[in-house]
């Protein structure tokens, strides 16, 4: 019998190898009245979810959205008026780029219980995948996660993000939704002082049997993003960390490493 009122658990899905879903993800999954999932979300992960349960798919692409996200948020506070445990399942971290915050905010002007329930960030466990650390101490002692999607100004009002002071200020920057803003991240970058020969590398498919690991340098960024045809979902990662990619790699080097089913990308 389900309760008067549910309760809404925004749960981080991981960065895409189903095995790093946390304890409590994979519990709240399988107690669920309704799961509202994510693109980047490994389908894998929907097998412990109880058969009875709503299943719904809200899929975002870049320039498409299958459901905007006030549609979302009243999905969820909707299902928990009805009494429903309600995982929204969010691809790394829900509070990580993942708009958590704002899905937990009008659980609260509703009146919803929520809970976050953090997952790992694709911004950390693809280089980790890939064999880069985001801090060494003999090369850094900071890491910033910055979002490549906003990266100009918007009309005339301070830039969404402050390059210039990232560009200085930061030993490592871990940069999500990127790819399709390279050139202007690379203009930013360089214009604020960040040298060109700064080492960078493109993670694609980050923990994923289809992880491939790309470096260069800032200065020819743009250029071998084009060679390698590199599309998303991918993570970039500037600084000098990188160069410990050759000593550390080891997922992409595992011979018989069992596959990880590739996320959808469309």
């Amino acid at each position: 019998m389900k309760r008067s009122k549910g309760k809404v658990y925004l749960v981080g899905a991981g960065p895409g190898d189903p095995d790093l879903i946390t304890v409590r993800g994979k519990e709240l999954l399988e107690k669920a009245d309704c799961v509202v999932y994510d693109r980047l979300v490994n389908r894998e992960l929907l097998k412990y979810v109880p058969s009875r349960a709503e299943r719904i798919y809200c899929g975002k692409w870049s320039g498409f959205h299958l459901m905007k996200q006030e549609e979302i948020q009243t999905a969820l506070v909707d299902r928990a008026k009805r009494g429903y445990n309600v995982v929204r399942l969010k691809g790394g971290d829900p509070s990580i780029f993942g708009r958590g915050g704002e899905e937990a905010e009008l659980c609260a002007d509703e009146g919803i219980d929520f809970e976050f329930v953090p997952g790992i960030s694709s911004g950390v466990a693809a280089p980790a995948y890939a064999g880069i650390p985001l801090t060494h101490r003999d090369y850094a002692s900071s890491v910033a996660f910055v979002t490549g999607h906003s990266c100009r100004k918007q009309d005339n009002q301070a830039p969404l993000v402050r390059w210039d002071e990232l560009a200085a200020g930061v030993d490592t920057l871990v940069i999500y939704m990127g790819v399709k803003n390279l050139p202007e991240i690379q203009k930013q970058l360089l214009k604020n002082g960040r040298s060109g020969s700064t080492p960078m590398a493109f993670i694609q498919q980050g923990t994923t049997a289809q992880q491939q690991t790309f470096t260069t340098t800032l200065e020819y960024a743009v250029e071998k993003a084009v060679e390698v045809e590199l599309v998303s979902p991918a993570i970039i990662i500037i600084g000098e960390v990188v160069k410990l990619r050759e000593k550390l790699s080891w997922f992409e080097e595992e011979a018989d490493k069992s596959p990880v089913p590739f996320i959808e990308v469309v």
